[in-house]
């Protein structure tokens, strides 16, 4: 490969992530505009007191909860510990976990943007369904002395109470003032998955072969494999993918649609948007919360429970006829043009900018009022190596946006 070509392909990989960022910019910024003002005005305490056993009602509360949070994986997890310190059952917080990464808002409008309408069906029905899974084999193994050891554990940390009058608040400017907060707290959580995730999918769809996802999940094999056993190794394989991949929650939906491109099977794909909280760091967050034990516990429920339900979705929908044939070019989702999506930016842009100005009103009446300008979940700030490597994809991209050019206009 000469240098011109290296450099083309440099700066077609950093076009790529980019047109990401610009097809899916305005579902993020709405999305976590209507989660903000979920969280900032549905009071959690009232919920989580129906939360201690692991019934029906509390299962179904944990997921209209979960899908009413934050999608960022990290988020989930805290607001999970949260939820077992103030009391509620082990099998309700990881309902919790999956429906806060799966039934979301902003993460069911990406799916629909990148990769269609079926997926976005599947993940609504499929993620109900990984809830019941899960609390099923959590019922038939549940290890009490393990979980009694991580109540325990997770006691030791900080949780926050908060009770209010929802009507008294959504008429205060205070309540908007904490949209605003709310909002940004989000971003904080998330601009560092999304970012990675969408540089390494750029990167993937253009410099990594359709022979090599051939090869992993079994596409050349159709003519001497069962149908049935490569649908099994595609749903059995992805979760690995994703975890080798170190990106949670919003950021694999790229790769999601990178998957779908090179002809992975509708099972693999489920399976892969499913396992965003079986990546490394997540599973050694929980270990942080829980011990190792429970949170290698946590990741097996996991893993089988995706499984079972990639394979049950691609089941269901091979018996009613609707299984995803069509692969979506990757060249035509990262397209930059005038359409609804310019216009849906142009109005996301406008949302930002009231969102920014409330949170700034909100930190102001803060330090005016001799509080403190942060609280809420961990963050997990500082110079941590995954915003190390946030900054890195931004060198990236700088430099790929820069041979784009070069190679593009000279």
């Amino acid at each position: 490969m000469d240098i011109s070509h290296f450099f083309k392909l440099y700066g077609e990989a950093a076009k790529t992530a980019a047109g990401f960022f610009w097809k899916s910019g305005w579902a993020f910024v709405f999305g976590y505009s209507i989660s903000a003002m979920i969280q900032a005005f549905i009071p959690k305490s009232r919920l989580t007191q129906y939360m201690g056993k692991p019934g029906f009602k509390s299962v179904s509360l944990a997921t209209v909860f979960g899908a009413a949070s934050s999608s960022c994986s990290f988020a989930a997890l805290a607001a999970a510990r949260a939820l077992v310190q103030k009391g509620a059952h082990f099998i309700v917080a990881v309902a919790f976990m999956f429906a806060s990464t799966n039934l979301v808002i902003e993460l069911g409008v990406l799916i629909l943007i990148f990769i269609g309408w079926q997926y976005l069906v599947a993940e609504v029905g499929g993620g109900l369904i990984l809830i019941a899974v899960s609390g099923i084999l959590m019922h038939l193994t549940y290890p009490k002395s393990w979980i009694q050891e991580a109540r325990d554990k997770a006691k030791h940390g900080k949780s926050e109470e908060e009770d209010f009058d929802w009507r008294q608040r959504i008429r205060s400017t205070e309540g908007w003032n904490l949209v605003g907060k709310k909002f940004g707290d989000d971003w904080a959580m998330v601009w560092e998955e999304i970012l990675i995730g969408f540089t390494v999918a750029g990167f993937m769809a253009v410099l990594v072969p359709a022979t090599f996802w051939a090869t992993i999940f079994l596409a050349d094999f159709g003519d001497s494999l069962p149908s049935w056993l490569i649908v099994l190794e595609n749903a059995a394989v992805a979760p690995f993918v994703a975890a080798a991949t170190f990106i949670g929650s919003m950021g694999n939906i790229p790769l999601a649609t990178v998957l779908n491109t090179n002809g992975v099977l509708f099972a693999g794909i489920m399976g892969f948007i499913y396992s965003d909280l079986m990546v490394p760091p997540l599973v050694q967050v929980n270990a942080e919360y829980y011990g190792w034990r429970m949170a290698l516990y946590i990741a097996g429920v996991m893993y089988v429970s995706i499984v079972i339900t990639a394979l049950t979705l691609n089941g269901t929908f091979a018996l009613i006829g609707i299984v995803p044939e069509g692969r979506k070019a990757v060249s035509q989702i990262s397209q930059f043009k005038i359409d609804y999506t310019f216009w849906m930016n142009l109005a996301s842009a406008a949302i930002v900018v009231v969102m920014v100005a409330l949170r700034r009103r909100h930190r102001e009446s803060r330090q005016h009022h001799g509080g403190h300008g942060h609280g809420g979940m961990d963050h997990r700030g500082g110079l941590s190596p995954k915003r190390m490597i946030a900054y890195l994809c931004i060198g990236i991209l700088v430099c790929g946006f820069v041979a784009y050019g070069l190679t593009t206009f000279r």
